[in-house]
């Protein structure tokens, strides 16, 4: 992993402080994925660009993914 370093104003950085604790990550992770946000998808997966990340807080939603995805059991 490769370090960099960016500028914030104050209310930027308390705006993404504030919005990493509420998600449950780092301050680092969630820039991370704002950014995944923001790239194109690699060209030699064309199949990401329709993959998204889903979090409920449940460590087995992946076996529930009609309930967590669409709001029932499939």
């Amino acid at each position: 992993m490769l370090r960099t370093q960016i500028s914030l104003t104050e209310k930027e950085y308390a705006a993404a402080k504030r919005e990493a604790r509420r998600l449950g990550i780092s301050l680092a992770e969630m820039l991370r994925r704002s950014l995944r946000g923001l790239l194109p998808a690699d060209p030699s997966k064309p199949w990401m660009r329709y993959a998204g990340m889903i979090e409920t807080g449940k460590p087995d939603s992946s076996q529930h993914l009609d309930e967590v995805v669409y709001g029932f059991k499939g």
